[in-house]
């Protein structure tokens, strides 16, 4: 696994700067749909942040979940995972135009998970939570 350098730190805090952002927008939005959408978008990318900062593992070059390499490079981050992981194919409906396919409950849960995990990867990479 590839350590991170100085670019890698850059962009870490920008992932994590544009996550900030985009929970932001999450928790401003009336529709269910989209809060449900906005805040698993900001999941992503603080696993991107998390990967940016450890490196990927070494494998074949295929298209592979960041949820499952969020997994394989930082297994304290697994339940986080799986739980995004599960909410993928929910997001992607929303993006297809299936707005009713996520109840007001259901993007309250993702906005509380995505807020409570973007706080755990600044933690993990020493940023305090703006």
């Amino acid at each position: 696994m590839a350590t991170a350098g100085p670019e890698a730190r850059g962009s870490v805090a920008d992932l994590l700067r544009q996550a900030r952002i985009v929970l932001d927008r999450a928790e401003a939005s009336p529709e269910p749909a989209e809060r449900f959408r906005l805040a698993h978008l900001s999941a992503l990318r603080s696993a991107a942040a998390v990967l940016a900062l450890r490196g990927r593992p070494a494998a074949r070059r295929r298209l592979v979940s960041v949820w499952v390499l969020l997994d394989k490079v930082a297994p304290e981050h697994a339940a986080w995972a799986a739980y995004f992981a599960a909410g993928a194919s929910v997001r992607a409906a929303v993006e297809a135009g299936a707005v009713s396919a996520v109840s007001p409950r259901a993007a309250d849960d993702q906005l509380r998970a995505a807020a409570e995990f973007l706080v755990i990867v600044e933690g993990t990479v020493g940023m305090l939570a703006a």
